[in-house]
């Protein structure tokens, strides 16, 4: 899918969309007691249809959409008999869901796409490695196979690659017979993220022990997910409203609404960011927020002002290698990009006109970051691949639209595509 954006200036109220990182969690927690739960705020993006999968896989029973609800029937612990899990591209759902496939001791099949396989699950294999689990990945099939049942006891891990290892140990551990412990190497990035599952497992009666300096999780074994609430709504979701903010940064109007001050993401800190990069030589930390790097750092080219992003590495494992790709889209509007290690340095200098095609590299965050580069006096561009924006926010261009974004089809394929009202019956083509 090619289209064109035009320069534009938005103006007038969007809502942000509902959170990704709490609809995945709400979603699987609400699969695990018996009885009828209505989660109120799903986005119908290609993350939430492969949990949405996955819970019908986990539950022998398909949740229900309908317009932003879904319905989710939950059997119980003795449901916990699925053999078969397909993921597609989403790695909350992969990671997640692997640790409760364990629960049982029954043979398990993860199914990804190539990308995720790339990425792996090597905390999860040295991990399980310790205690008699067998994890087999076959880059072939693109399958990831494990035998063995989880066993509750000590488990540590480095805090430095993604929490959603961490989150997938603390869904499953409370079922265990038996008192668990997380414990995690420090430093701890995306400690927002453990916080968000923290919360979400407190709404489903689960507890969890935190110490003073968060780098340990006691987890007592033998609890039952419960839920008095029959009806849980989802909050905003702070990353994927940052390019809506950003907007504001070069003279839009633009009331976003529907997002959660007090929120536990981590994500929220785009306010102080954006506004950070207004000035010069801006020092803009990614540790807790590595989902923010693409817009933030379209944000600081498009300024002038150039910025330096450290603690960057994981942005190399992400969707694609975001580093590496801001710094070659960069380079088609003119604005060099030094990627370090860990470090990402933007330059000053003058936006220019794109000299050539975008390119999403497969990656909704990269989507979002060109579109708003796009968008700015003198520009406008043609972006490859849009169609990843359905990973995350689907929504995306027809809601923009509603606030004055200037998007065209490049191709008659396209335009079908961006003339639905909804982009939910085309992602069933982008599967694996």
């Amino acid at each position: 899918m090619k289209i064109f954006v035009e320069p534009c200036l938005l103006k007038g109220k969007i809502s942000a969309p509902p959170s990704k990182s709490y609809s995945h969690r709400i979603l699987l927690c609400a699969s695990i007691p018996r009885g009828t739960i209505v989660v109120h705020g799903i986005s119908k993006s290609v993350d939430m249809i492969a949990t949405m999968e996955c819970i019908k896989a986990f539950t022998s029973k398909e949740a229900f959409a309908q317009a932003d609800k879904v319905t989710v029937f939950g059997q119980g612990k003795e449901a916990f008999n699925c053999y078969n899990y397909n993921c597609h591209e989403s790695g909350s759902t992969l990671r997640f869901f692997i640790p409760l496939s364990l629960y049982g001791g029954n043979p398990a099949t993860f199914t990804a796409a190539p990308r995720l396989i790339e990425r792996g699950i090597g905390i999860y294999e040295d991990l399980f490695f310790k205690k008699n689990i067998s994890v087999t990945i076959n880059r072939e099939t693109n399958q990831i196979q494990l035998n063995g049942k989880l066993t509750s006891g000590k488990y540590e891990l480095p805090g430095n690659v993604s929490s959603q290892f961490v989150t997938g140990l603390l869904f499953a551990l409370p079922l265990l017979d038996g008192d668990s412990v997380i414990k995690i190497i420090p430093p701890l990035e995306s400690r927002s993220y453990i916080n968000i599952t923290i919360d979400v497992m407190r709404l489903f009666g689960i507890k969890v022990q935190v110490s003073d300096d968060g780098l340990e999780y006691f987890i007592p074994g033998n609890q039952k997910y419960v839920s008095e609430d029959h009806h849980i709504y989802v909050e905003g979701d702070w990353s994927n409203a940052t390019p809506l903010l950003a907007f504001n940064n070069f003279g839009a109007k633009l009331d976003v609404t529907g997002l959660n001050y007090n929120s536990c993401q981590g994500d929220k800190i785009c306010v102080e960011y954006l506004k950070l990069l207004e000035s010069e030589n801006a020092r803009i930390d990614l540790q807790d927020c590595p989902d923010l790097g693409p817009v933030l750092m379209a944000v600081a080219a498009a300024s002038g002002n150039g910025a330096d992003f450290i603690n960057t590495r994981r942005l190399r494992i992400k969707e694609s290698d975001r580093a590496q790709a801001m710094k070659d889209e960069l380079l088609k509007f003119g604005i060099k990009v030094d990627v370090n290690e860990n470090d990402v340095v933007i330059h000053k200098g003058k936006l220019q006109k794109p000299c050539c095609e975008l390119d999403s590299h497969n990656d909704h965050r990269i989507v979002m970051a060109m579109t708003l580069l796009c968008s700015l006096p003198g520009m406008g561009g043609v972006i490859n691949q849009a169609e990843s924006i359905c990973k995350s926010y689907p929504d995306f261009f027809i809601e923009l639209s509603k606030v004055g974004l200037s998007a065209k089809a490049v191709d008659s394929e396209s335009k079908a595509l961006l003339n639905q009202i909804e982009l939910y019956d085309y992602l069933s083509t982008l599967k694996t």
